[in-house]
């Protein structure tokens, strides 16, 4: 039986309200399964549109960056294909320059490379080679390891890394980890299929006023042909709490939810970790690892707490320039651990 959230339920009801986004799910959990699932609002702000349902699909955005590239980095390291203080040359033949050699693999998932944070490559590149030539010559920002900047090209480079280490494209690699660990049913992955097509909830709108609907938002994953290691997914709620569960089930849960040595930093690998500011709110415990999505979704999970919280939205429709997000992920969050303990 579902477990009732009444105080999530009111926080989805006044974000609806003040246009943060049309509709969202959240989906709460243990490692033994799921606890609730709570849908509110449309896929879209139109009168006639579908209801938000447990079916609906969303674009995952940045939570491809765990969901997808962190897990198969995982695997890989297992299988002794890779090794987490692998210097990123090993893999990237255009990884060249003094001043990048000393950068490991273990850099890129931890945000500490001195990739910058973001570059709008698809302005002037398309598909993988020139991306990857891109990156590798892109000027670091900082001295590697003295800081941590959130960085989508170091994502990209991981994917690509992985690629190259198992000869196979990383969303063939993610269907194959997604069939034998989740099963062929659950509804994420790239490039979802036309038969998704009618319950994924449109993301921001295509600049000649066009329904961006199962296409990725994202400009850069776009030009990669839909398919890269710092976006691409789409999935349901229930696909992406699979996931966390599967997570929290993990022996490589201490290797990878620890947090970084780097100054300043809050990340661990891929991961980031439970600050009092983060998304995740107040009320979960200092072990919460998670990680958020542009789109607007979410995931956060608490061994110590045993749940994990999922939110799913599409806040970028039908343009990019709302806000409150922030604040509703972290309400939500509060909320959930307020409606488990009864108060």
């Amino acid at each position: 039986m579902s477990a009732p959230l009444p105080g999530v339920a009111a926080v989805l009801e006044r974000a609806i309200a003040a246009r943060v986004f049309p509709g969202a799910i959240v989906e709460v959990g243990r490692a033994s399964g799921t606890v609730s699932t709570l849908a509110s609002g449309a896929q879209t702000y139109a009168a006639d549109a579908p209801a938000v349902s447990a079916d609906t699909v969303y674009d995952l955005a940045s939570l491809t960056k765990v969901l997808a590239t962190t897990t198969l980095m995982m695997g890989e390291v297992n299988a002794g294909r890779m090794r987490l203080n692998d210097r990123v040359r090993h893999w990237i033949a255009a990884w060249t320059g003094d001043e990048r050699q000393p950068v490991t693999i273990r850099d890129l998932l931890e945000h500490c490379s001195g990739l910058p944070g973001h570059r709008p490559y698809w302005e002037h590149r398309q598909g993988r080679a020139s991306f990857e030539l891109a990156i590798a010559e892109e000027p670091l920002a900082y001295l590697p390891r003295a800081q941590s900047i959130y960085s989508d090209p170091g994502f990209m480079l991981l994917g690509f890394a992985i690629e190259n280490a198992s000869s196979a494209t990383l969303d063939r690699l993610f269907d194959q980890w997604r069939d034998r660990e989740l099963g062929p049913g659950s509804a994420i992955a790239f490039r979802p299929p036309a038969s998704w097509r009618d319950r994924i909830a449109p993301t921001e709108d295509t600049s000649d006023g066009g329904e961006r609907r199962g296409d990725v938002h994202d400009e850069n994953c776009a030009a990669l042909g839909g398919v890269a290691g710092h976006a691409g997914l789409f999935g349901t709620a229930a696909a992406v709490g699979a996931c966390a569960r599967w997570w929290l089930a993990s022996p490589a849960w201490s290797l990878f939810a620890h947090k970084s040595r780097t100054p300043g930093s809050s990340r661990a690998l891929g991961w980031d970790t439970m600050l009092p500011t983060s998304s995740c709110g107040t009320r979960l415990s200092p072990r919460a690892i998670g990680h958020t999505g542009f789109t607007g979704t979410s995931l956060w999970i608490d061994p110590d707490q045993d749940l994990y919280v999922v939110l799913l939205s599409n806040r970028v429709h039908p343009t990019r320039d709302g806000d409150g997000i922030q604040e509703v992920r972290r309400a939500v969050h509060d909320a959930v651990v307020a409606d488990l303990a009864g108060r």
